[in-house]
Formats: C-alpha cells, sequence, structure tokens
C-alpha cells in the first residue's frame, strides 16, 4: 500500500480533510465544510473580489470551524456531548434565536444549582469563543497560509452589528472573509433543511445584524443560481477545482509537516493524547524498517500514523477523558472513531489508501477489534499500524490509569501476542526498535520563554493542574501560578488550548522523530 506519487499530494487534500473532521466535531452532515466554501467563493466573485482576496475566503471557509474540533475540551465543563449540543443548536437556530437561547440555557451546567449554572453560561461562552479564535488563528499560522487568513479566521465567529461575538468587531472591522464564512455556513444549513426560499427568508431577516448588509443583498439577488452552485457530481472535486491558483502540491516532508501540524490538533481534543499521532507515526515507520519493508510501505505507515485519529473529533470529549467505566452506548460511540477517519479521507484519492490503512488500527487478528476485521484480511501494514498505536497508548495516561513504563508496555502487547489478538512477528520488531526511536534533543528556551517556563509549559500541556505542576517540581502553587500568567502573556494567549499549540508550534513538546537507523 505504498503512498500515492508526490504529484498527487496537494495541500487541499489535508486541508480539506481537516475541514470535514471540523464537521464531525459540530455534529453537522459531513461535507458541510466544502458546500460553504462554494458558497462564500461563489458569493466573494460575485461582489467582485479580488483573485487574492478569493484565495483567502477559500481557506477561511474551509477552516473557519476548526476551532470547534478543540473547544469540546472547555464545553465538557458544563456539557454531556458537545456534538449532540452543537448539532441541535443549529436546527434550533431555524426556528429562531430565542428557541435556541433557551436550549442554551436548559442545557448548559443542567442539574446544578441557579448561581452556578449562571456561572457556567458565562464561562462557557467566553472560554469557547476564546479557544475556537485562538485555534482557528494558529492553524491557519502552522498551515502557512498566510497573515490575512489567520487574522480572518480569528474572526469568524463576529456579526455585523457587533453582538453576540468575541472580539465586539462591528461592520467593516470584521475582514470580509470572516463575513462571507459567517453568511455561507447559515446559507448551507438553511438551505439544506428547508430550501433556497428558507434561506433567502433567514438572510432579509438577520442582514444588518448578523450579516454583511452587502453580501446579504448579493445573495438574495442571485440566490436562484445556489442550486447550480451546489448541483455537483462531486462536492470534493468541486473543492480541488476551486482551489486558488498556483495549486500548492507537497513534497514528502511537506507531507509529514502538515500531516503533523493536524495530527497535533486532532490529538489536542485530549489533554492525554498530546503528541500521540506522531509517537505512533514514528514507531510504526520504525517498525516496519526493522522488518524489512520497502523505503514506500515504511512511509506510508508514518503517513497513516499521522492520520489515523482524524475520526476522533465525531467523539464528544467526555468520553475520551472519562475516568470510571464507558457505557455501552459510549463504548460504541468510541470504536467509530476508526472508520470515521476512513470515511473522511476517502473523499480524497491521494490520501484514500491511508484511510483504509488507518481505519484498520484498533483490528486484531481473533476478530476482537473495533470493526470485528480477523486476521486474514488485516494486511501487514495495518498490524504494524495496530501495534505502534497499542504500544504508545500503553505509555500515555488515561482519565483511568496513570502511564505505563516502557518496560510494562511491551509486557502488555506481548501478552496481546499470545492471546493471539496481535502479529508476533510485527511486536517483536515494534518492542526491538521501541528503545531505539531518537528522541529529540531537550529544546533550549525559545520563544520568549526561561527554563523554567519551559518547564512549567510542557507539564502544563499534559493537562496537569497548577497545584499538580507544582507538586511535580516541587515549587508553590503561587509561583507555578505566576510563571503560568506570564507564559500566557508571551504567547498572547488566554486558554490552555492556545498555550498547547504555542507550545507545538514552537517545538516545546517532545515529539518523536525519524527511526535511528541503528
Amino acid at each position: 500500500m505504498p503512498m500515492p506519487a508526490q504529484s498527487d499530494v496537494r495541500l487541499v487534500d489535508l486541508v480539506a480533510s481537516l475541514a470535514l473532521s471540523s464537521d464531525l466535531a459540530t455534529g453537522q452532515p459531513l461535507e458541510h465544510s466544502l458546500r460553504r466554501t462554494l458558497i462564500a467563493v461563489w458569493l466573494g466573485s460575485e461582489s467582485g473580489m479580488e483573485a487574492d482576496d478569493l484565495r483567502d475566503t477559500f481557506y477561511v471557509a474551509l477552516l473557519g470551524s476548526v476551532g470547534c474540533v478543540l473547544d469540546g475540551a472547555a464545553l465538557a465543563c458544563y456539557l454531556d456531548d458537545e456534538i449532540s449540543f452543537r448539532g441541535d443548536m443549529f436546527a434550533l437556530e431555524m426556528t429562531s434565536p430565542a428557541v435556541a437561547a433557551r436550549y442554551f440555557t436548559r442545557r448548559v451546567g443542567r442539574g446544578k444549582p441557579a448561581l452556578q449554572r449562571i456561572s457556567s453560561l458565562v464561562g462557557m461562552s467566553r472560554q469557547a469563543g476564546a479557544i475556537c479564535r485562538e485555534v482557528a488563528m494558529g492553524v491557519g499560522g502552522m498551515l502557512n497560509l498566510g497573515p490575512a487568513v489567520g487574522e480572518a479566521l480569528g474572526q469568524c465567529d463576529e456579526h455585523w452589528n457587533g453582538k453576540a461575538s468575541v472580539l465586539g468587531l462591528v461592520g467593516e472591522q470584521i475582514s470580509v472573509p470572516a463575513r462571507l464564512f459567517r453568511l455561507a455556513q447559515d446559507i448551507d444549513v438553511f438551505s439544506r433543511s428547508d430550501g433556497i426560499d428558507a434561506a433567502v427568508t433567514v438572510v432579509r431577516a438577520r442582514s444588518g445584524t448578523y450579516y454583511d448588509p452587502h453580501l446579504s443583498s448579493v445573495f438574495m439577488n442571485q440566490a436562484r443560481d445556489l442550486a447550480r452552485v451546489l448541483d455537483v457530481a462531486s462536492t470534493w472535486d468541486a473543492i480541488l477545482a476551486a482551489e486558488p491558483l498556483p495549486v500548492r502540491v507537497l513534497a514528502p516532508n511537506e507531507f509529514d509537516t502538515v500531516a503533523g501540524q493536524i495530527a497535533n490538533v486532532i490529538d489536542m481534543r485530549s489533554a492525554f493524547t498530546v503528541g500521540h499521532s506522531p509517537a505512533v507515526a514514528g514507531l510504526a515507520e520504525a517498525a516496519g524498517q526493522r522488518l524489512g519493508l520497502h523505503s514506500d510501505e515504511s512511509h506510508t505507515l508514518r503517513s497513516a500514523g499521522l492520520l489515523h485519529d482524524l475520526g476522533r473529533s465525531g467523539v464528544p470529549v467526555t468520553i475520551w477523558d472519562k475516568p470510571g467505566p464507558l457505557t455501552q452506548d459510549e463504548r460504541k460511540r468510541l470504536e467509530r472513531h476508526p472508520a470515521l477517519t476512513e470515511l473522511v479521507l476517502a473523499r480524497s484519492s491521494s490520501l484514500g489508501p491511508l484511510g483504509t490503512l488507518a481505519g484498520l488500527h484498533h483490528e486484531r487478528l481473533d476478530g476482537s477489534g473495533y470493526r470485528g476485521v480477523t486476521g486474514p484480511s488485516i494486511p501487514l501494514l495495518a498490524r504494524v499500524l495496530a501495534t505502534a498505536d497499542a504500544y504508545q497508548s500503553k505509555l500515555e495516561p488515561r482519565a483511568y490509569r496513570p502511564p505505563l513504563t516502557p518496560s510494562d508496555a511491551a509486557a502488555s502487547v506481548r501478552a496481546q501476542v499470545a492471546v493471539g489478538r496481535l502479529d508476533g512477528d510485527v511486536a517483536a520488531a515494534l518492542i526491538e526498535v521501541a528503545g531505539h526511536v531518537a528522541q529529540p534533543e531537550a529544546t533550549a528556551p525559545s520563544a520568549g520563554l526561561t527554563a523554567r517556563e519551559v518547564e512549567v509549559l510542557r507539564l502544563l500541556v499534559t493537562g496537569l493542574s497548577n497545584r499538580e505542576v507544582a507538586h511535580a517540581l516541587f515549587l508553590s502553587p503561587k509561583t507555578v501560578g505566576r510563571h503560568v500568567e506570564r507564559i500566557y502573556e508571551k504567547a498572547n494567549v488566554t486558554t490552555r488550548v492556545g498555550v498547547t499549540l504555542f507550545a507545538i508550534e514552537n517545538g516545546l513538546v517532545a515529539k518523536p522523530a525519524r527511526p535511528d537507523p541503528r
């Protein structure tokens, strides 16, 4: 299962796949983000936008909801299922904003005393909005899409009248791509549910409050063309055709960089899995080399390892971070995530083979895996990926257990071999190379942080509280609190998710590199 030819892998394949993951996180039908992008680019073109602005609009419309992949970590404090909450909110918005507001008030902090519920409402609104903004801007920067895209991504929740928004920007203070995102998103939701006339009615009612009046007018005048814009044989192919020129093709090292950045965003959905996918990728590639696989196959393992958990976006954070046993329904939802990864990547001809491989990363030879695939149907590369994931997961903490030592993780893998769940040859190769995967050298203080601040930051991104960081570093909680304040100030963020992105972007989170050839 070799990687596609280099010329087949385009930046838009990875960016659009991340956009599909954001659909999962927002409870929207898959390809909502793609349709939203087609609508935004069409409206921008009809309004006379220049090519550079249309380029920015394309990427902003694709990625405008990416912050929703991570703000679930904040929403989990107030909601039992942030994904269904968002999907229901979209549906209720079609009834009326007032109905949606009542639903919001009922769901947030449900079961808590009145004062706590009020505090929850305020806290959730502020924190979720800040996370969405910081994540979106961070992703725009990591993908090197340009400062205009990054700025616009931070404004996607703004309303034309400046109300119910994060930054309080008003009117033309909001970038045009961000205005188009807001308008196109709702046009897709309303037209898909109740038809074009319903979308026109909503846009007319919200023109000048939610939406730019000029862009609203463009849509209302051209609304009959919406069916033509969306009536395409393949929404994915339409997105590829709409990609701004020149088409950005990724060299193998660029693919690893971009895929790794996307992997880090998905892994951050839980503090327990920060850095998980790059670690699995490195282990799988090293084990493949030890087994004597062709270099293309080893690189395929690395690529699939980076993308194997895209489907995690479709599972509520409360399930990933639950300290106690899962219910039967919760386990069913969790076990869907490899299939969701495959579903997301299947639309791309260049990424589809990786999706097929990644979709098998929880399968076991005896059929006891998530999808019930048995030994003869599990190819060698999938066996390697599954073993790497099984080993790495044991090294990481989970809400219900502390991390295992490398020797205990290896023992766990061997135990699965003994009962016929994992491939013995693959397990032996992986355990042999696991101690020889090159670890990055200790990063010198950077990004304006002191050595102590780097230490504190590295513990923060693992999900530790200030008090736990203090205990680990033999400091007082007050001292750690001062360090945290300075770190947030230097990183120019206000949330733990934002500071984790900062740490990843600046190389301050230890990540396994390519395997040592010894």
